[in-house]
């Protein structure tokens, strides 16, 4: 039997007919109904619309109607608008390479028009007549019509003239919900635009416009007040506010790159990816670098596989992004993809970084935390009510370099008797620090046990009768109370009870002082007795050639065997036992992919992080009232205090109400 393949007969090569490649075009732009109203709602931004209604039958497959009141479209430009590649929005190459509109390919109403019946309906500003023209984009007849400014986009029968793809669609319900998500993503950045969505002729969505709020600074308000209506008062109740600039500047003035919105705080991510937005100009996009930048800022407060939640705003100039490089323009690419990376995770770490104990409604409750506000001045959780700064001695030390005050040392300033708590506990932080360095270098040696009385905070003249006397509002965490199995503190503050976890809070105030003193430290290394070679890909070895000073950081000596083999020939003291060619291929993936100043720093916080461990006071140490009021303090002067290493919580607070519920009072 012969196997061989039948040659294809020879087809000579012919221009495609402008019919057939529209439809191609639309394989492309229109995946689903939800693809259209995309589109659609992009050209009304672009007009300058402030309020779009979107109407749907059978879930976007009968019919898609977008209408608006922008700018319009002249009666004379009507026709050119449906055909392929006409735009008014680039005109140039230079104006592709610095795009700053939702729209610019000019291709979507001719796709659209190519699989289904369309019309457009619109009126413009500069309308002599004052009537408004329709369009029929089957025939191309140009017809007068009544109508107010703006335009009117019908879509009946999608893939009618391609039926193949219309067996590919999901039930109707399904559709609607697609079609519901690609206008919400439009109404999470345009909090100056109304949106509805009508269904089988029900209003099924409407977010109305935050027109009074958009002066200034209220523009913040305007934003978390779209936040609110579109993801729940959930979602801004428990994140925090976003805002950073970076350093950079370009020749207008303008930061290279600026970042605001809001980041979840630990306790709401979820098990799925649901809720995580990211836009950069205006347009939402799917993009590796910002989702894993957003991410590494959650690293040392995020439990297991939990996602973050958030809704992250990048500004930067167009010209140094490339929205061109996907047909559903859902996908970007940077010029300098390490420092939008660096921006974002910036903006989001210095937001999560202060301990939520310092705000008065911020606060972690049994069921999640709940009434944290913005100060968008500050980019971090607001202390307080609404508007109001935080108090200067409770600043983060990224809020206090964001306000030029400098960072904050041991013995700052602090007001009253917090600063005399705070000093006695600062004290005796060398000698615990150097214990737990020297048991975590050493893994063969005892984990290090605080000696009697090394965490006391008040100081030597106030006794535990002075420190129960203190009312519970001079502290956010409260005063302590009581011990409870040698593993939870008890404490009191206005507004009921707080349960501490002592181990998971003090891992964390050891972990944050040792971050502070090993910056830019070298990682120990072992060198090993015979190299581990293994037969590497052209990438590894341009990575390991051109990463060396970040490899030698990083513990790791990594040198070419051979044109195709690497070498492994020394690896981190505390990673002596693993399997050295796994962590070789691991680490050169990270770095091929990432920033190396972030990798170093994955790598270092991780060894920290089990030193921190080693260093924390254990369960059942029985500790006095001074030193639980001690252990307090420090919580609510460290950043990140809320989650410990390992991201789980180191408090909680009960409420009296959620008390009095337990005991039907009140009832």
């Amino acid at each position: 039997m012969n196997s061989s393949a039948t040659p294809a007969p020879h087809r000579p090569i012919l221009e495609l007919p402008d019919e057939l490649i529209s439809q191609i075009a639309a394989g492309e732009v229109v995946e689903r109904p939800a693809s259209v109203v995309r589109e659609l709602v992009d050209n009304a931004l672009d007009a300058g619309a402030r309020q779009v209604t979107v109407r749907l039958l059978a879930g976007g497959v009968r019919l898609i109607l977008v209408e608006d009141d922008g700018a319009g479209i002249a009666a004379a430009e009507l026709g050119m608008a449906l055909r392929r590649h006409a735009t008014s929005k680039i005109a140039s190459l230079k104006d592709l390479e610095s795009v700053g509109t939702m729209g610019f390919r000019g291709e979507a109403l001719a796709a659209i028009n190519s699989i289904a019946d369309m019309s457009l309906l619109s009126r413009s500003a500069e309308a002599s007549d004052g009537h408004a023209w329709q369009l029929d984009g089957r025939t191309g007849e140009l017809r007068p019509a009544a109508r107010a400014q703006g335009t009117t986009v019908e879509v009946r029968e999608l893939f009618y003239a391609t039926p193949a793809r219309r067996k590919f669609l999901k039930t109707d319900a399904t559709e609607l919900a697609h079609c519901i998500e690609a206008v919400r993503r439009h109404a999470l950045v345009r909090p100056d635009v109304g949106f509805a969505i009508w269904h089988e002729g029900k209003l099924v969505e409407q977010w109305r416009a935050c027109i009074d709020t958009l002066q200034g600074d209220d523009s913040f308000a305007a934003l978390n007040q779209r936040l609110a209506d579109v993801l729940g008062e959930e979602f801004v109740a428990q994140s925090v506010a976003v805002s950073y600039e970076s350093s950079a500047r370009r020749e207008n003035g303008q930061p290279a790159v600026r970042v605001w919105g809001r980041a979840g705080i630990p306790d709401a991510a979820r098990s799925r990816a649901d809720q995580q937005f990211a836009y950069v100009n205006g347009r939402f996009v799917r993009d590796k670098v910002l989702t894993h930048a957003a991410r590494s800022a959650y690293e040392d407060v995020l439990h297991g596989h939990r996602q973050p939640v958030y809704a992250l705003y990048v500004e930067m100039d167009p010209a140094r992004v490339d929205v061109n490089v996907h047909p559903t323009k859902i996908e970007v690419r940077f010029r300098d993809s390490r420092e939008v990376h660096q921006a974002v995770r910036h903006a989001a770490e210095n937001a999560l970084a202060a301990p939520r104990s310092q705000g008065a409604d911020g606060h972690p409750g049994s069921s999640g935390i709940s009434g944290i506000s913005g100060d968008p001045a500050d980019g971090n959780t607001a202390f307080g009510a609404p508007g109001q700064p935080a108090p200067q001695e409770f600043l983060s030390n990224a809020q206090r370099a964001a306000r030029g005050l400098g960072w904050a040392q041991p013995g700052m300033d602090f007001s009253g008797r917090q600063q005399a708590r705070v000093n006695d506990f600062e004290a005796m932080w060398p000698a615990r620090e150097a214990g737990g360095l020297a048991g975590a270098a050493d893994p063969s040696a005892p984990a290090w046990n605080p000696p009697a009385g090394m965490l006391a905070g008040a100081a030597p003249s106030t006794g535990a009768a002075e420190a129960a006397s203190l009312p519970p509002g001079d502290w956010p965490l409260g005063r302590a109370l009581a011990q409870l199995q040698g593993i939870y503190i008890l404490a009191e503050n206005v507004r009921g009870l707080v349960i501490v976890d002592m181990h998971a809070a003090h891992e964390r105030i050891v972990y944050e002082r040792l971050k502070t003193q090993l910056t830019d430290a070298m990682i120990a290394s072992q060198p090993l007795l015979i190299p581990a070679t293994f037969a590497a890909t052209p990438q590894e070895i341009a990575t390991a050639q051109s990463s060396l000073e970040a490899l030698q950081t990083l513990g790791l000596e990594i040198t070419a065997f051979s044109p195709k083999t690497l070498a492994v020939r020394a690896v981190p003291t505390s990673l002596a036992q693993s399997d050295a060619v796994e962590l070789a291929r691991s680490v050169l993936a990270e770095l091929a992919q990432h920033d190396a100043s972030t990798v170093i720093q994955r790598a270092q916080n991780e060894l920290l992080s089990t030193m921190a461990c080693h260093g924390a006071v254990r369960a059942n140490r029985k500790l006095t009232l001074d030193e639980m009021n001690g252990l307090l303090r420090q919580m609510e002067a460290t950043e990140r205090s809320d989650q410990c290493n390992h991201g789980r919580p180191t408090w909680r607070q009960i409420s009296v109400r959620e008390l009095d519920g337990l005991f039907l009072r009140g009832r």
